[in-house]
């Protein structure tokens, strides 16, 4: 995956975070966007974040972050 790709993907769960967190705390949020993840991302997406995250993952917010702790 090229780095423009990881940058879609990066934009794409930051906004999927973002539109989830209207009055909720970023755990409960995070629980939300996991739960999308595994239902509606490719394992191959799923996996190229999860790999983003264990290089730092500069560009996630933190409930992005939490999300992809979450996943199996």
């Amino acid at each position: 995956m090229s780095g423009t790709q990881i940058q879609n993907l990066v934009s794409m769960l930051n906004q999927i975070a973002n539109n989830n967190n209207y009055k909720k705390t970023d755990e409960e949020t995070a629980k939300i966007v996991a739960n999308h993840l595994q239902k509606f991302w490719a394992l191959s997406m799923r996996n190229k974040m999860t790999q983003y995250l264990a290089e730092d993952g500069p560009e996630l917010t933190n409930v992005s972050k939490l999300a992809l702790a979450q996943l199996k």
